[in-house]
C-alpha cells in the first residue's frame, strides 16, 4: 500500500511539472503556445466561454455544465477505477489472513506470499494494476480544465451566487463544503472494515480533505466550485456502481487456512 501511494504522489508531481503549472497565472489564448497549451487547455477554455455565453454570461453554471460533460466523458474509465477497487476491498480479508500466514520476513516466506497472493487475484479475476491505468488518463483531462478554469481571463470579472468567480469564497463556505464532499466521497470508497483498518488508507481519509480545504481558501472560487461538482458527481457514481460480485473460493482461501 505504501508503494502504491507513493507512486500515486510520484505521477501526480510528474504530471503537474509536465503540465506546465508555472504558466497558471498565465491567460490561455489562441496564441498560446506548445502542445499542453493548444489542444488541451486552449480547447476546455473555450467550452467554458461558449455555455458561458449561451447561459447569458454566467461562467459559474458554465463551469458546473463543463464540469459534468468531462465527467461523463471519463465516466467509462471512472467505472473501471471505482470496480476495481472494490474488488480489492472484497479481497482484504483474505490478503490480511495471508499476511498473518507468511509473517515472516525473510525471502523465501516474501515469495511465497507474493505468489499466493497473486493467486488469490487470479482465481478472483483481480487485477491490482487496473485502477492506476484509467488514473494515467484522466489526470490529464482533469489537470488542463483546472488549468482552463485558472487561465481563462473572463471568468475572474464575473461572479455567482454569493462570491466572484475570481476571488477567494469571503465566507469560507465553498472549501469547506469541498473538503466535506473529499471526505465523503473517500470514506464511501474505504467503506469496507479492512480498508479502514489499513493505517495509510484511514490517514489518506483525513489527509485529503484538509488539503482541499487548504487549497480551496488560498485559490478562486471558480476552482472550489469546479471541486465541489466534481465530487458530488463522484459521490452519486460511487453510490450506483456495483463492485464485482467476488465469491472466495475454497482454493482461494485454502492457502490462508492451512
Amino acid at each position: 500500500m505504501k508503494k502504491r501511494l507513493l507512486f500515486l504522489f510520484s505521477l501526480l508531481v510528474v504530471l503537474a511539472t509536465l503540465t506546465g503549472c508555472t504558466e497558471v497565472n498565465q491567460d490561455i489564448t489562441a496564441e498560446s503556445e506548445g502542445i499542453w497549451n493548444q489542444y488541451f487547455v486552449y480547447p476546455l477554455s473555450r467550452l467554458i466561454i461558449y455555455f458561458a455565453e449561451l447561459f447569458g454570461e454566467n461562467y459559474g453554471l458554465s463551469i458546473i455544465i463543463v464540469t459534468l460533460i468531462i465527467r461523463f466523458a471519463l465516466l467509462p474509465l471512472m467505472i473501471k477505477q471505482t470496480r476495481s477497487s472494490k474488488a480489492m476491498q472484497a479481497l482484504q480479508p483474505e490478503m490480511q489472513k495471508l499476511k498473518e500466514k507468511y509473517s515472516s520476513k525473510d525471502q523465501k516466506t516474501q515469495q511465497e506470499l507474493q505468489k499466493e497472493t497473486m493467486a488469490l487475484f487470479q482465481q478472483n479475476g483481480v487485477n491490482p494494476l487496473a485502477g492506476c491505468f484509467p488514473i494515467l488518463i484522466q489526470m490529464p483531462v482533469l489537470i488542463a480544465f483546472y488549468h482552463a478554469i485558472m487561465r481563462t481571463g473572463e471568468i475572474s470579472t464575473h461572479d455567482f451566487l454569493w462570491f466572484d468567480l475570481g476571488e477567494k469564497d469571503p465566507y469560507y463556505i465553498l472549501p469547506l463544503v469541498a473538503g466535506a464532499t473529499t471526505f465523503i466521497q473517500q470514506k464511501i470508497m474505504m467503506a469496507s472494515g479492512a480498508a479502514m483498518q489499513n493505517p495509510q488508507m484511514a490517514m489518506m481519509l483525513w489527509i485529503m480533505p484538509i488539503m482541499i480545504i487548504v487549497f480551496a481558501i488560498n485559490f478562486p472560487a471558480a476552482l472550489s466550485l469546479y471541486w465541489v461538482v466534481g465530487n458530488i458527481f463522484m459521490i452519486v457514481q460511487t453510490l450506483l456502481i456495483k463492485g464485482p460480485d467476488i465469491k472466495l473460493t475454497a482454493e482461494s482461501t485454502g492457502g490462508a487456512k492451512k
